[in-house]
């Protein structure tokens, strides 16, 4: 395989993940606990990012990122990466301290959000079930707390003291996204951190549908 483009700092979109980003960019200080506490890192701490591209439309992708990170074990949310990654390649390393972070576990999560997906996330919560009314000309809205005791086939209810089944609602209002389900692709390590919280990591990976065209002008 001859690479034929390599550390380029252009816009890139792959299979609906898109890149706009300097290899000069700002980087930020991140990986902070989201409220799951889980630590996140997005394009926000990005310090570098060097791609290089061959001829079968695949990528190797390195991304560097300015991190704090806690001493011991946790988990890591790593965000904002090509929607076309190949997890079996992925590696992550730290730059500043090579042998004092090491990885346990890694996932890769990435689910489409809609709504059949959210309430099957929610089972277990509660949520508000809103209808509407029409009443004299002006529209009045009834909200109602339920838990979502299970979702086969239909969602099955419980609203005060009763087992509720086929009921319509105009709307379910749900308090937040939940922290298991990712709408962009995330990569998801757990890690062991023996040093300091300072580091600058680097993730690597191959990615997909990645390809590039020049035109030449040539001036005599």
């Amino acid at each position: 395989m001859r690479a034929v483009f390599a550390t380029v700092a252009i816009a890139l979109a792959a299979a609906g993940g898109l890149w706009s980003r300097s290899t000069a960019a700002t980087s930020g200080d991140g990986a902070g606990p989201d409220t799951t506490g889980q630590h996140v890192t997005t394009l926000t701490d990005q310090a570098d990012l060097s791609v290089t591209v061959y001829n079968s439309d695949i990528a190797l992708v390195r991304d560097v990122r300015n991190l704090r990170l806690p001493t011991g074990s946790f988990d890591l949310q790593f965000m904002d990466i090509a929607a076309t990654v190949n997890p079996a390649t992925v590696h992550f390393r730290s730059l500043t301290q090579p042998g004092a972070v090491g990885v346990l576990e890694q996932n890769y999560e990435y689910d489409l959000l809609e709504p059949e997906k959210l309430l099957r996330k929610y089972v277990g919560r509660e949520v508000t079930l809103v209808r509407t009314r029409q009443e004299g000309g002006t529209t009045r809205e009834e909200e109602v707390r339920a838990l979502l005791l299970s979702y086969n086939n239909g969602p099955v209810w419980r609203i005060g003291k009763e087992i509720v089944t086929g009921l319509h609602a105009d709307q379910i209002r749900f308090p937040e996204l939940p922290g298991n389900l990712h709408s962009r692709p995330t990569l998801i390590w757990t890690l062991q951190n023996s040093g300091g919280t300072t580091h600058r990591v680097e993730a690597s990976y191959l990615a997909g549908k990645l390809a590039w065209n020049a035109d030449y002008v040539l001036t005599v």
